[in-house]
């Protein structure tokens, strides 16, 4: 047995997750890409798929303590470990990632001596991975010096961060070389970038005019004594013409793009263009059809220097610049092509159903070179080029190829990471500060970004240049280069549905598969492969074999669900396709696996449906959960469309022969004890009870995979996803406590769920995935729990009476009359006392007051309902006797009505008669 299958750190995970060396933030800064595990999470995984789980008690303590240790520091008790791993694997053990990604998983099993493997379908990807997990622990002392006038072996860095360097600096000599006629110094310095616009028809005076969202350029700072730059258009109407006017302060006019008057920012109708020479409205829908017709234009509109005393400072276009700007067209369209059916500007069409992670597709682009506009992408040009020439260079001055390609690779990362800061979907960010920065093109995860009005870095020093990320890139690589040494991962491109190794070959596979419609891989990172077949056209040949017939990535194996054009003609990314794909990964991960091994997966997604499709292919593939472990590893991310916080690290071994069928009210038992006897554990290893909720999973499914299938009472199969609710139950009942001797399961289903709820969130947001897991296990709708949960800020937390809404009568749940009651309260005794009367409750009915007393206990001191609560608690005598003061009122008042009712009868009989 495996350590993973009985314990794992989660508290140790979660807490080096959430920043410094656990985070992986370097590591993953290193190239960009859309997902990644934090790196104590992807080192805890691999340890505990190694390490054994021992009978001696002494000695699982001991192996605990280790891991925990490990846990302290990127590189803690390293001799430790491998001592430790060593003992067990003298050969090294053999670790296997089919859906490597960028290869934090491999890095860490290649630190630990493991021979790491990692396999990704994306060749972008798999380029990525061999940048991190490969090149940095390899040996290159052998290598020749390379052809650079001046270069010299510095004893004081490493050879690779040495090298690279070189590299970088000479990339970038070429690359300013290229393009600084095209971006003029102004005295003796480069701007840091400039303002660009798109610019439109007006349909009614035919004028063109730019789309600007925003005429901030920099917020007054009165730590700086710094008024803020602002700019206004001034137009000339004769001559149809405009220009940008800069001024300190707030803006004094309004931008072209506005919302209309009684919108919100974020309707869906969005902004409408006014013209500013004649006032014509256009709406969003008009925009994107002139956008999409080509009418679009690119309108270079100021400047951006750097200045001592406010950091950017914004000036007017010199006559040069606007000269050089209008140069680079000319230049672009001359550029030679790379090479045989490879042009210069890559002609790579977007995919027609792109347009959810492409989002220049709907505003008219229709290729990869479509995305900057001319100079942005003569820049790129040159780039790709001058990386390519030099890794020719490199290997004809006797550099292998090997090494030409690792240093040709880290330029490439490079000239990727200068995307986030370029394309028409950077612009620029006014902080409330004073400071001034640019948005990331990939700010919305793995969805490229538009703007009618964006920035364009320059080739000075500031964000998106290349000498500022270079500087990063070799900070980077010398941390990497100062942690322990291992043996290289081995990172490959090829699909997890059909490895090439041998049956039972591997010690353990660890794995983060796609979660399912979270993110579209290929289709993000196309825009990266146009440009990496250009700059690696020499030194990874391969990529020119490697995609589809249009020359972008093949997505044929892709294991994902389209969010958007699923059901495009010809689509094949869907929910079948991505459960057929993981469920045949899975088992060929069973069959590669040694006997005694581990399948170790990281999942997380908020949608519980797709938690049993999940669940559904590990069976199907052949695995048997064996242990299931929460952690908190998504709180500094943009988290996806599923709103996660927490992961969990599943282990699994392959299903057993010849496995009885199973009963079900007898598996549900055995779930329940399982849950229940590991309860204990859990509470020792710190997890709360939230997190418990999240790891029942692993026992539950543990119990369910001793049977090939679980029968009911008509002998009809049962979906195991079933007990997963079962197995929450079982932990809520485990750690219910009784609220005034009150057992929790005797309070009404609505109320139950409330309590229960408060007791594990209190005030606090938890996502809305949690709301449907809870209440599936409390078998409730959420349309049923409306007003006990509030949605806000895409999550959800226990409703405040003050947001309640309801009537209140003798069949309401108490939770309802409890909020009520606070509602009322501020209206004084007689308000709170017409609630209790219309809900026909009273000063014994035990069950309400126990829930106003333990709701007011778990929530802040400050909070208005606890208050309000507390002191309806302390009034109980005086609102019970004021209450039934009021029934006796209505009773009294009934009795009137209907005297008076009967009064009137006897006068219409007499009238009648």
């Amino acid at each position: 047995m495996r350590m993973i299958e009985r314990w794992f750190p989660c508290a140790e995970v979660s807490e080096a997750s959430a920043s410094g060396w656990g985070s992986g933030k370097s590591e993953k800064a290193l190239f960009t890409w859309f997902a990644a595990r934090p790196l104590a999470q992807a080192r805890a995984a691999v340890i505990t798929s190694l390490l054994p789980w021992p009978e001696d008690v002494a000695e699982q303590r001991r192996l605990q303590d280790l891991v925990r240790r490990s846990l302290l520091g990127r590189d803690a008790a390293h001799d430790e470990l491998l001592a430790e791993l060593g003992k067990h694997y003298p050969q090294g053990a053999r670790v296997l990632d089919p859906f490597s990604g960028r290869a934090i998983i491999p890095l860490e099993a290649a630190r630990m001596g493991a021979r790491a493997e990692g396999i990704d379908y994306s060749p972008v990807a798999a380029i990525a991975g061999r940048l991190l997990a490969d090149y940095p622990l390899r040996d290159w002392s052998g290598e020749p010096d390379l052809p650079m006038d001046g270069y010299a072996q510095n004893p004081l860095d490493d050879r690779l961060t040495q090298d690279v360097a070189e590299v970088l600096n000479e990339v970038g000599n070429r690359y300013e070389a290229a393009m600084r006629q095209y971006y003029p110094t102004r005295g003796t310095s480069q701007p840091w970038g400039y303002v660009w616009a798109l610019t439109m028809p007006c349909q009614e005076c035919d004028r063109r005019f730019p789309l600007i969202g925003s005429l901030v350029l920099r917020h007054p700072s009165a730590k700086r004594s710094d008024p803020g730059q602002s700019f206004r258009l001034v137009v000339d109407r004769a001559a149809g013409t405009f220009r940008a006017e800069i001024h300190d302060g707030p803006p004094t006019d309004r931008p072209t793009r506005v919302v209309p008057e009684g919108k919100s920012k974020y309707d869906a109708a969005g902004k409408s263009a006014i013209c500013p020479f004649c006032e014509h409205g256009h709406s969003k829908d008009l925009q994107t059809r002139l956008a999409k017709l080509g009418l679009m234009r690119d309108a270079q509109l100021l400047a951006a220097d750097f200045d001592d005393a406010v950091g950017k400072r914004f000036r007017p276009l010199t006559d040069e610049e606007i000269a050089a700007a209008a140069a680079a067209v000319d230049a672009l369209a001359g550029q030679p092509d790379f090479g045989p059916g490879l042009s210069a500007v890559p002609e790579e069409p977007i995919p027609p159903a792109n347009t959810w992670t492409v989002q220049p597709l709907v505003y008219g682009a229709k290729t990869y070179g479509d995305l900057c506009n001319a100079r942005q992408t003569l820049g790129f040009v040159e780039l790709a080029r001058a990386i390519n020439d030099l890794a020719v260079e490199m290997r004809d001055a006797g550099v292998s190829s090997d090494y030409a390609t690792a240093l040709a690779g880290y330029a490439t990362a490079v000239m990727i990471r200068k995307f986030r800061r370029a394309t028409r979907g950077v612009s620029l960010m006014a902080h409330k500060t004073g400071t001034v920065q640019t948005t990331d093109l990939f700010r919305h995860e793995g969805s490229i970004t538009f703007s009618f009005d964006y920035f364009e870095a320059g080739l000075g020093d500031g964000p998106g240049t290349w000498r500022s990320l270079c500087k990063d890139t070799l900070v980077i690589l010398r941390n990497q280069a100062s942690r322990s040494v291992g043996r290289s991962a081995h990172i490959a491109w090829g699909t997890a549905t059909a490895l090439p190794y041998r049956d039972g070959v591997l010690d353990a596979v660890v794995t983060d598969p796609p979660y399912d419609s979270m993110i579209e891989y290929l289709d993000a990172s196309d825009l990266f492969f146009v440009w990496m077949k250009r700059a690696l056209l020499s030194s990874a040949p391969e990529l020119q074999m490697v995609g589809d017939l249009t020359g972008v990535q093949d997505k044929a194996l892709e294991a994902i669900v389209r969010k958007a054009g699923g059901n495009a003609p010809g689509e094949h990314r869907n929910r079948a396709h991505y459960d057929a794909s993981i469920t045949k990964a899975f088992r060929e991960a069973a069959r590669a696996v040694s006997a005694d091994g581990v399948v170790s997966i990281v999942f997380g997604h908020g949608d519980p449906d797709v938690w049993h499709r999940f669940l559904a292919s590990v069976a199907a593939a052949g695995l048997v959960l064996t242990g299931s472990w929460p952690a908190r590893t998504e709180a500094n991310t943009s988290g996806g469309s599923a709103n996660i916080l927490t992961t969990l690290t599943m282990s699994c071994r392959p299903a057993p022969v010849g496995r009885p069928n199973g009963r079900a009210h007898l598996i549900e038992s055995e779930v329940r004890r399982e849950v229940q006897s590991r309860i204990p554990l859990w509470d020792a290893a710190g997890l709360a009870p939230t997190d418990q909720l999240m790891a029942s999973a692993g026992p539950a499914m543990e119990a369910v995979g001793r049977y090939a299938q679980v029968l009911d009472h008509l002998g009809d199969p049962v979906d195991p996803s079933h007990y997963l609710i079962v197995a929450r139950k079982a932990v809520v009942d485990a750690t219910s406590v009784p609220i005034e001797n009150l057992p929790l399961d005797t309070f009404d289903a609505r109320t139950r769920f409330a309590l229960g709820w408060a007791r594990l969130y209190r005030r606090a947001p938890a996502a809305k995935s949690e709301a449907r897991w809870q209440a599936l296990a409390a078998d409730l709708t959420l349309e049923e729990l409306k007003g006990v949960l509030h949605e806000a800020d895409k999550a959800v937390r226990l409703v405040t009476s003050k947001e309640w809404k309801g009537a209140i009568g003798p069949t309401s749940s108490v939770i309802d009359v409890a909020m009520a009651m606070a509602k009322a309260w501020p209206g004084g005794l007689d308000e709170v006392a017409q609630v209790l009367a219309s809900a026909k409750r009273d000063e014994d009915d035990a069950y309400l007051w126990a829930t106003l007393g333990y709701l007011s206990s778990l929530l802040p001191e400050a909070d208005p309902d606890a208050v309000a609560w507390t002191s309806l608690v302390r009034a109980r005598r005086g609102i019970a006797s004021v209450a039934r003061g009021v029934v006796s009122a209505q009773r009294e008042a009934d009795q009137d009505k209907d005297r008076q009712r009967t009064l009137f009868d006897i006068d219409m009989a007499e009238e009648t008669s």
